[in-house]
């Protein structure tokens, strides 16, 4: 009998080779077709991810004449979002390729801006954010023509059609009244002109029409939704919550932007096959991607135009009306500057990016940026602080036959139990959640911190392999003025645009906070009785989080908020904002869910102004 022969290795590799001949010229056809003359359009979108694509969907399927300009170019999902792909199908191992680098943490801290300058970059073809791999490499942009200035920050973009939607961690968590009503409950800067009931029916909505899966718990901190059929908690972590239930803690399945039962109003996507490669986009769509759930739809309405490689430079004003007429967009291939105009112009082009644009929309009214008549615009810049981690192994699952553990959209969440109810700290304000989980996982991570080579190493990494735990801490930043962005007229990108230099800095109050996660995690893997702890205590870089809120903040007083209620600059009536730059304050919950139903409450109002003829 003959043996078996190994399967051959791919001449070819798959991470490399993958032929966007198609999509590049398909790209190229509708940026030609789409001139300024091609219209009208009653409203003009800035940006197709979650934003931009929310404000599409409901303007399109409201009859309205929408034009979308997406930066970047188009995405064919079923040749790039390579959910299947295995390791063993890349020569180079799913590594990025040659000629293509990714910034690390010591470099986000210690390589001056812009990074790309750096002569130790000089041989790479594209430098990349951290958030780059073998997957999402061509989604992101490129450094050395998207240069940053001022203190590090780690910022991630993606451009292309559906945007960080491609490839975002899923969390899909609500604001709650400890968000919106933040400062009526420590005392710290103001509220939010609005509260949690103006925009729960919203939530509502969005998790009916792209399906939310998690489980109801009734907490304040993070309110429930519509749900559909969640996770389960494995083996490993239901160790982890019965012991970490002894200090009046809980672990809860995540909540994902993924749908577990199918949603009956989209061709375009499948339920949840539970494959856990959601990071790499979803081939069948089944979670949340702008290009398929909201996007196509929107299209087949026959009321959306999409021009694909449309860097938008400002926002035209008319200083006779003070309106908005338009934007002024540099084709991203040939440079060709054109000027597109609507009566609306709506802006989703993720928080920094369009308080870039604002802040370039000069005019002898606006000197400073659209609207910007107090200096509030680029301020109050806020995110998620990170970098705490706990790890260890739960030792009843030692041992044990491994399960499939990973194959979910999200791990589980441990909800903010810090300056909640009656827990009141003296040193910081405000809290922090954790987001992780165990068990066994398709690479064996834990197996890079076991000691030893050869049949002992593997034996160990087998027996261990069902009981690693670990679990990361996301702490609110506070909305500070000092933290900004502003322009540095010095320095611009490969269009000639004048880029951000970032004035950004983690405070007294996160470093503090930092310190009792650190403290808290281990209290916590101590409790669930775990074995090898091990706690990671430093932060990583500012930006790390990629979740951007509040440089166009929203309120009553134009003299201390740049937007209103309606997200739209105060005395300009026809620009919004779709994204999160008008957030006041954002707790440690995830932002997609809620840019995703603020738009949905905003583009309500822009429907009803166009209706009345306000607009």
């Amino acid at each position: 009998m003959q043996p078996s022969r190994p399967p051959a290795r791919p001449q070819s590799d798959a991470s490399l080779d993958i032929d966007l001949a198609a999509v590049l010229a398909e790209s190229q056809a509708m940026s030609k077709r789409v001139t300024p003359g091609s219209g009208p359009w009653d409203v003009i979108i800035v940006g197709s991810g979650a934003a931009g694509g929310m404000a599409a969907f409901q303007l399109a399927t409201a009859g309205i004449k929408v034009l979308v300009l997406e930066a970047g170019r188009m995405l064919d999902g079923q040749k790039e979002y390579r959910t299947m792909e295995w390791p063993y199908q890349s020569l180079r191992r799913q590594r990025m390729p040659p000629d293509m680098r990714s910034l690390n943490v010591a470099e986000y801290n210690f390589v001056d801006r812009p990074y790309s300058n750096h002569p130790e970059f000089e041989k790479y073809k594209k430098l990349t954010s951290y958030a780059a791999n073998t997957f999402t490499r061509n989604w992101v942009v490129n450094e050395k023509e998207n240069p940053t200035t001022g203190t590090p920050y780690a910022w991630v973009r993606a451009r292309i059609l559906g945007g960080k939607t491609n490839f975002w961690g899923r969390g899909a968590l609500r604001y709650g009244p400890y968000e919106f009503k933040a400062a009526s409950h420590d005392g710290y800067d103001v509220d939010w002109p609005i509260g949690y009931d103006d925009v729960k029916g919203y939530y509502d909505k969005v998790d009916t029409l792209l399906g939310c899966s998690g489980s109801k718990e009734g907490l304040d901190q993070v309110p429930d939704g519509i749900f559909q059929t969640p996770s389960k908690l494995n083996c490993t972590e239901t160790v982890f919550r019965n012991g970490i239930a002894t200090l009046g803690r809980k672990l809860i399945p995540g909540r994902a932007g993924i749908t577990t039962d199918g949603v009956l109003n989209n061709k375009y996507r499948q339920r949840c096959m539970r494959r856990g490669r959601c990071g790499r986009g979803c081939d069948l769509n089944a979670s949340f991607h702008s290009p398929a759930a909201l996007i196509a739809p929107a299209r087949d309405t026959g009321n959306m135009t999409l021009r694909p490689y449309s860097v938008v430079r400002e926002v035209l004003l008319d200083e006779d009306t003070n309106k908005a007429r338009g934007v002024r967009v540099i084709d991203a291939q040939t440079r060709e500057v054109m000027d597109f105009t609507a009566r609306v112009v709506v802006l989703g082009a993720g928080t920094l990016d369009t308080t870039r644009i604002l802040l370039n929309s000069k005019s002898s009214r606006y000197p400073n940026g659209l609207g910007n008549t107090n200096d509030v615009l680029g301020r109050y810049l806020s995110e998620h602080i990170m970098g705490v981690r706990g790890s260890g192994f739960i030792p009843q699952r030692i041992g044990k036959t491994p399960t499939v553990d990973d194959a979910r959209g999200v791990g589980p969440y441990i909800p903010r139990f810090r300056n909640i109810g009656t827990d009141k700290r003296t040193d910081f304000i405000r809290g922090y959640h954790f987001q992780g989980g165990g068990g066994a996982a398709e690479y064996p991570s834990h197996a890079h911190g076991v000691k030893g080579f050869g049949a002992s190493f593997k034996s160990s990494v087998r027996t261990y392999y069902p009981a690693p735990i670990a679990f990361g801490g996301f702490g609110e930043v506070l909305p500070r003025w000092e933290n900004r962005v502003l322009l540095d007229t010095q320095v611009v990108d490969a269009w000639g645009i004048p880029v951000l230099r970032f004035d950004y800095r983690f405070g007294d109050n996160e470093k503090k906070m930092l310190a009792d996660m650190a403290g808290s995690i281990e209290e916590m893997f101590r409790a669930a009785g775990a074995e090898d702890i091990e706690i990671g205590r430093e932060a990583l870089p500012e930006g790390w989080s990629i979740h951007e809120i509040g440089t166009a903040r929203m309120g009553t007083d134009p003299k201390t908020s740049y937007a209103d209620a309606w997200c739209r600059p105060h005395g300009v009536a026809n620009v919004f904002l779709a994204d999160a730059s008008p957030y006041v304050s954002g707790g440690t919950q995830n932002t997609t869910w809620t840019i995703l139903a603020m738009c949905w409450r905003t583009m309500d109002f822009v429907k009803e102004q166009m209706r009345t003829g306000s607009l």
